[in-house]
């Protein structure tokens, strides 16, 4: 299962890491869904992707580059997109794709166009307040045992 963001925070530029700002719910929601399997910390992010990746899902994002003040989606300009036509040939044993929130979900047509099954999942962004986490943590375990890694 690969999930698709759309492009890191200025927080996660900063750090270089997928989903460093600590009020995004994506690792607290991972964590959740594998509540036997200890995640390691913040302060270990080459092991959180190692863990992830040991679980079947990995991370990209939509956006190669972009111009952008702060770290709103809708503040995105200039987008340059990532080759998502070339993903199987990078990752001949994807089985799906999950995309992170709307802007991400955008490009679905390109994804589907691959011939797997795609899906929007709700954004774990703090920016998406109107989900709470309870139902953001619905939606993505669903999903996640939809793709059998749980």
């Amino acid at each position: 299962m690969l999930v698709l963001g759309s492009f890191p925070s200025v927080t996660s530029l900063a750090r270089q890491q997928y989903y460093a700002h600590p009020q995004n719910a994506f690792w607290r929601l991972l964590q959740a869904i594998w509540p036997a399997s200890p995640m390691p910390g913040a302060d270990h992010y080459q092991q959180r992707v190692a863990w992830l990746l040991d679980k079947g899902l990995g991370l990209w994002d939509v956006y190669a580059s972009c111009e952008r003040d702060g770290s709103l989606d809708t503040a995105i300009r200039q987008p340059q997109v990532n080759d998502l036509a070339g993903l199987l040939r990078h990752c001949p044993d994807l089985r799906l794709i999950a995309h992170n929130g709307g802007e991400s979900f955008r490009h679905a047509r390109v994804t589907r166009a691959l011939g797997l099954p795609v899906y929007r999942l709700p954004s774990t962004s703090p920016a998406n307040a109107s989900w709470s986490f309870e139902r953001k943590l619905s939606a993505w375990r669903e999903l996640v045992a939809k793709a059998g890694l749980v």
